[in-house]
């Protein structure tokens, strides 16, 4: 039995992992999702938002479990991963970042994010500074997001999301190899995302090589689109024994 740890990306919330969840769960694992400040139920104001602040709500959920956890970060979660293993890394047997931003020391995200050129998402980033928030032109982005979801299902995604915290996408992230660099690393690409483009993704994961990439045929949702696909890869991490 494995323990879960599955974090969510930006203008998302512990929701979208409802699909996954059970299937997890039906495999004898435990799982443990979670709102990072800013997002789903979380109310915290958004000048309070930080990377830090990220890291220790994840801290706090792998703090939950006698065991090391599997943890996954999706998409804007990788920093959030990322960051809470170089804080925690006895609490983590490894790390898993799917179409998520694997990014170097010192790297902040929006530097990659804004680099992606052909990305679908760029266009309809519309920041908020003085709210602290990135806020997002709602008009065709079930087609960045969820393109081989059903409508239901993005109809659904959609009116869940909310505005993202602008500040700890522009943090550097602060990883060593005493700490995060001795977790095993995995990736899962999605080659059809419009979000995270297959190019950055792999030029990310060629930079900070990982024990095993992974490929799905999928948007940047798999949760929703391929929920049993997914679970099948993360078990097969789970059973490699790192």
């Amino acid at each position: 039995m494995s323990n879960f740890v599955l974090v969510h990306g930006s203008w998302h919330g512990a929701w979208c992992w409802q699909d996954l969840t059970p299937h997890l769960e039906a495999a004898g694992h435990r799982v443990m999702t979670l709102d990072l400040p800013g997002h789903g139920q979380d109310q915290t104001p958004p000048h309070e938002i930080t990377l830090q602040s990220y890291a220790e709500r994840v801290g706090a959920a792998l703090n939950k479990f006698s065991e090391p956890a599997i943890l996954v970060g999706h998409s804007m979660g990788g920093i959030a991963i990322s960051q809470a293993a170089e804080q925690y890394p006895d609490k983590i047997s490894s790390l898993v970042y799917l179409c998520a931003f694997l990014l170097q020391n010192g790297q902040p995200l929006v530097q990659v994010a804004l680099a992606d050129q052909t990305s679908a998402l760029i266009p309809h980033l519309r920041p908020d500074e003085a709210a602290a928030l990135m806020r997002l032109d709602g008009e065709n982005l079930a087609e960045v997001f969820y393109n081989d979801c059903t409508p239901e299902q993005a109809a659904w995604a959609l009116a869940q999301l909310r505005p993202d915290p602008i500040l700890p996408v522009g943090t550097p992230i602060q990883i060593s190899e005493d700490n995060y660099g001795r977790i095993p690393r995995y990736y899962i690409e999605c080659l059809q995302d419009r979000g995270v483009s297959p190019a950055t993704q792999k030029a990310m994961y060629t930079a900070m090589p990982c024990r095993r990439v992974i490929s799905m045929e999928t948007s940047h949702s798999p949760f929703f689109s391929a929920p049993s696909a997914l679970a099948g890869h993360l078990l097969e991490i789970a059973g490699s024994g790192a």
